[in-house]
């Protein structure tokens, strides 16, 4: 994360997907947990009160829960993508990190979690 930046974060959020490279994981579908972390300047929001220069977390929420749930894809780098660029669509933000976990993956062995993490900054 940039430094002299301020952060958002979102843990949790969690929708009913059907991604995955599997005939059964497009068939029945999964659950899909999202974290999100927002990096950019708090200063003009806390000063003013105005949330147009924050993000509206609960807004970013409903879009990434829409993200999970819409359009199947193979993997979930793919989603990750897509969820980032969802960040970006809010002007204040310059940094995001996205992290797509897969709790039920169709995995032969005993695990906890599969999680991909994709952070960018603003060019």
């Amino acid at each position: 994360m940039p430094p002299d930046l301020d952060r958002i974060t979102v843990t949790g959020i969690e929708a009913y997907g059907y991604h995955g490279l599997l005939p059964h994981e497009r068939e029945h579908g999964q659950r899909f947990v999202v974290d999100v972390v927002l990096a950019l300047d708090l200063s003009p929001a806390g000063e003013t009160g105005d949330l147009a220069a924050s993000v509206h977390y609960g807004t970013l929420s409903e879009r990434v829960a829409d993200a999970i749930a819409s359009d199947p894809v193979d993997l979930i780098e793919t989603l990750a993508l897509r969820i980032l660029r969802i960040c970006f669509g809010f002007e204040p933000v310059r940094w995001a990190s996205v992290t797509v976990h897969k709790p039920d993956a169709p995995i032969a062995v005993t695990f906890s979690d599969v999680a991909v993490t994709i952070e960018r900054s603003r060019t």
